[in-house]
């Protein structure tokens, strides 16, 4: 009997190998910093984060698999892992005062969402199933911390309880989907599950396995109706980790997603995009007429959240190279605009002190008319109003689903669009047309949070201003 090594290429997976080894580095400095020194231990992080955003760039072109073909360095990849750890390092910068004021174990904090950045890229990156389940539950088992990472606050437990419990399900519909998939192919590696699929169009054991992974998919990305979780644990976790989890979890989880049904499964024996483009509209309404009802800011971007997952839905019905690309080009821009939303709502905070009532904002322009104005842009660019990133990745998305036949999926997303100009825009009058509420003069605006939204507002007004580059590199990672 032969023995075969596999190709262990470690060059590969580079970026998710410096982001564990800098995860275990700030665990292990944690034991020896003082108290008073432990912002170090998120410096430490940045740097992690940023040696591995260059070994991301280093490995742009490569187009190589390791371990058996179980990952892949490839453009889509990629760019998925950019966007992630653009997430991370973002949520980061906003971190740094955030866990102090909060008094919130900083070494770990760090830490695990480090670990759970491993787990995302490897995500993003993976070609096999049994990959994109470990690799699901690197990622989720940190962020059940996390959510619950204000021990002292009841609704943060809570938070973490219902994720991790709703999470656990969420799971096991995903492992039975692999075993499934497994029993009807003999494999899970998504280029063979494809080959075997050729020559058995029609399996029944295939077509309910597929069915599972998109019950495990949906769950992680909040489409309907797997979305209710996201309101109670986005308001409940700390508003540093909802701004981490809205936006790199979606990231990750829509590679796989994308990479499983047009890899492995794009030629089942019905067509799987009608089902899917029913999903993407019962999310985009859903979405958008919950959170018209909402006055906290955090539950009505939980479901503004929600709603965004259902018109990135719309690329994966799409299909093809422009709708691969536009859901790439529209994640980017949607990190940006949303990290930088929840980095405006942490601006305006006095310490402990979050105002998460919509009423609360009244008379921020008039104190802090700087911060005001960037949360009223990252605001307008969530709404797709011109000349801002948001604007710019509807367009491409709504333009891939008419040039492929699904304009009435078009439609209902424009429509929904200009439903969501409501909410999105009532912070913004409250900001400048009411009356001052009382507490502003004792603010103080971080520098780093100020750091943060300004990389977070130059992004959205570059995208939307010049979106050609980004969606070159976008377009490079079509998913054959």
């Amino acid at each position: 009997m032969s023995l075969s090594i596999p190709d262990l290429n470690f060059r590969l997976i580079a970026p998710a190998l410096i982001v564990a080894l800098t995860a275990l580095v700030v665990l292990l400095a944690e034991l020896v910093t003082p108290a008073h020194r432990k912002r170090w231990l998120g410096v430490i992080s940045l740097i992690g984060l940023l040696i591995a955003t260059g070994a991301t760039l280093g490995l742009w072109g490569a187009n190589a698999s390791a371990f058996n073909q179980m990952i892949v360095a490839d453009s889509f990849g990629l760019f998925l892992t950019f966007v992630i750890l653009l997430g991370a390092l973002l949520s980061i910068l906003l971190a740094l005062d955030f866990v102090r004021a909060h008094h919130l174990e900083q070494g770990e904090f760090y830490a695990l969402l480090l670990a759970s950045v491993v787990g995302m890229i490897l995500m993003a990156t993976a070609t096999d199933l049994i990959v994109i389940f470990l690799a699901l539950e690197v990622l989720s088992l940190p962020l059940y911390i996390l959510a619950a990472f204000k021990r002292a606050d009841a609704r943060s437990l809570e938070a973490g309880l219902k994720y991790f419990l709703l999470g656990a399900f969420s799971s096991a519909f995903f492992l039975y989907g692999i075993a499934f998939i497994f029993g009807a192919t003999g494999s899970t590696n998504l280029t063979k599950i494809a080959a075997a699929l050729t020559q058995y169009p029609r399996n029944d054991l295939l077509i309910v396995g597929a069915g599972l992974l998109l019950v495990g998919f949906a769950f992680k990305v909040a489409l309907v109706p797997f979305h209710w979780w996201t309101p109670d644990v986005y308001d409940g976790a700390p508003t540093v980790v909802t701004a981490f989890m809205s936006v790199a979890v979606k990231a990750a989880a829509f590679g796989a997603f994308f990479r499983a049904f047009l890899i492995a499964l794009p030629a089942l024996a019905f067509d799987w995009r009608i089902v899917l483009a029913v999903i993407a509209v019962l999310t985009m309404t859903l979405g958008n007429i919950a959170a018209l009802l909402q006055s906290n800011i955090k539950r009505m971007l939980a479901y503004s959240s929600i709603a965004h997952a259902g018109y990135i839905l719309i690329a994966l019905v799409a299909m093809g190279a422009q709708g691969v690309s536009s859901a790439l080009f529209y994640l980017l821009a949607y990190t940006l605009t949303n990290v930088g939303a929840f980095g405006a709502v942490i601006a305006l905070s006095d310490g402990e002190r979050e105002r998460l009532e919509i009423r609360d904002l009244g008379g921020a322009a008039r104190q802090y008319p700087f911060i005001a104005a960037m949360f009223a842009i990252f605001m307008l660019s969530l709404a797709g109003f011109p000349p801002f990133a948001g604007f710019a990745g509807k367009f491409l998305l709504f333009s891939a689903a008419v040039e492929t036949g699904w304009g009435w999926l078009a439609v209902i997303g424009v429509l929904n669009s200009l439903v969501s100009v409501y909410f999105y825009v009532r912070p913004i009058v409250q900001m400048y047309m009411s009356d001052v509420v009382p507490g502003w003069d004792r603010l103080r605006v971080a520098p780093l949070v100020v750091v943060a939204l300004g990389i977070a507002l130059i992004g959205v007004i570059a995208l939307g201003v010049y979106p050609t580059p980004a969606m070159a590199l976008a377009t490079s990672g079509f998913v054959r």
